[in-house]
């Protein structure tokens, strides 16, 4: 997953949170955090969104699946008062949102797990499970959703922004994908919506955001390339070169109609 600059180099919100002030033992915020630690597209609104299908209530749990540093699990579980239980595969990772959350002072309402989804979700059934473009790193869909639903409590919901194919991809893009977004055999829209099917799920809605996101992309890009002089000297030239070039990657991909942009809400 290192291969995937995103990915790589997590640490480097200490980096945000001291230009700000704030050194390893103050207090955070949320609000400190979200700037930074929304690796999904369009941050928080997007997680507003989540909320929105989802509906939610205090008390309630919720799996998040693939959380990163845990900025959507946070940002609920402040907002909301849900129980959010954020499971992420890569230890660093998982590490620094454990480190965050506990000077968020959420630690009673977040829970992190270090684990894989494909074997099984930790704790009872949850009303509700999000994932923010996690799952298109999770080639075995039927195994994904299999262990999805069987952690979904019967008639609730799961958000879900991912990626799926466009069209039949080149060989370059098809090694794009796989070595810079490390996403293989992604599922075109009607393939995904039959995963979902088969796994179980009966009511299942797809929108397609493509455009919204092939802009959200260019964006990313320009904004990385105008800030690049603060960028270097927040974090270094092989952090920010290694960010730029995921970005610039993934931007071609969005710019020559490879992908589709999905939200997704399954029942």
């Amino acid at each position: 997953m290192k291969a995937m600059k995103l990915y790589s180099d997590v640490h480097r919100i200490y980096n945000n949170l001291a230009a700000m002030g704030l050194g390893p033992d103050d207090r955070l915020t949320v609000a400190h955090l979200t700037p930074f630690d929304q690796y999904h597209y369009e941050g928080t609104d997007a997680v507003d969104l989540a909320l929105d299908h989802l509906g939610l209530h205090p008390g309630e749990a919720l799996l998040d699946i693939g959380s990163g540093i845990g900025g959507p699990a946070r940002y609920i579980a402040d907002k909301t008062g849900v129980r959010v239980t954020a499971l992420e595969l890569q230890p660093d990772l998982d590490a620094v949102a454990r480190d965050l959350t506990a000077r968020c002072g959420l630690a009673a309402s977040v829970t992190h797990v270090c684990g894989n989804i494909l074997n099984g979700a930790p704790g009872d059934p949850f009303d509700g499970i999000i994932s923010m473009l996690c799952m298109l790193h999770i080639p075995d869909k039927p195994r994904l959703f299999a262990a999805a639903r069987a952690a979904l409590k019967p008639g609730r919901a799961m958000y879900i922004e991912d990626f799926a194919r466009a069209r039949p991809l080149s060989a370059a893009e098809t090694a794009s994908l796989a070595e810079k977004v490390q996403a293989v055999d992604l599922p075109t829209s009607a393939e995904y919506r039959a995963h979902l099917q088969a796994a179980g799920f009966t009511q299942i809605t797809l929108q397609d955001v493509t455009a919204e996101w092939r802009q959200f992309s260019a964006g990313r890009v320009k904004a990385a390339r105008a800030t690049r002089p603060a960028q270097v000297a927040l974090h270094g030239e092989s952090t920010v070169a290694g960010l730029e070039d995921f970005y610039e990657a993934v931007d071609a991909l969005w710019q020559g109609g490879a992908l589709t942009g999905l939200r997704i809400v399954a029942r």
